[in-house]
């Protein structure tokens, strides 16, 4: 089991890392501050590139999710030792989740969402992205190896 966990963390890692990424490049920093101008990241300036693997990762990021939900379900099903951190992860995970849902739904052609409320998905899935980076880097500093597995 802990060579699971090993492998999980590795592959969370790399998703982390990527979702993070093509979501900044989403809001065109990378152009705007030239840091698509240094050889090799002019990736980072096309749209379309980093749309595509935010959703790719954003996949691979609901699959883990997933697989530590049934996880817990099959084999740790205690929830009387549920940990804050856990609570907090869950949050997080499901606010990201749902907003992210609802903007790929708001992308599609014939959905008349108000303007007001994509702002708040925008706002509100940028606020639970700012959350997910800061708690973990706490848990990072704690000495926790990974945000999905105990």
């Amino acid at each position: 089991m802990k060579k699971i966990i090993n492998i999980q963390s590795y592959i969370y890692g790399i998703t982390f890392f990527f979702i993070t990424l093509s979501g900044f490049a989403q809001m065109p920093i990378f152009k705007r501050y030239y840091i698509a101008d240094i050889p090799g990241l002019g990736w980072l300036a096309d749209f379309y590139v980093t749309h595509l693997m935010h959703y790719i990762f954003a996949g691979i990021f609901i699959a883990l999710v997933v697989y530590s939900i049934i996880d817990f379900i099959i084999f740790k099903m205690n929830f009387d030792h549920m940990r804050k951190d856990m609570v907090v992860r869950i949050v997080i995970f499901s606010g990201l989740i749902l907003t992210g849902s609802l903007m790929v739904i708001k992308n599609f052609s014939g959905t008349p969402f108000p303007n007001g409320l994509i702002i708040g998905l925008d706002v509100f899935h940028l606020l639970f992205c700012m959350a997910l980076i800061i708690f973990g880097l706490y848990q990072l500093i704690k000495g926790k190896k990974a945000l999905l597995s105990e």
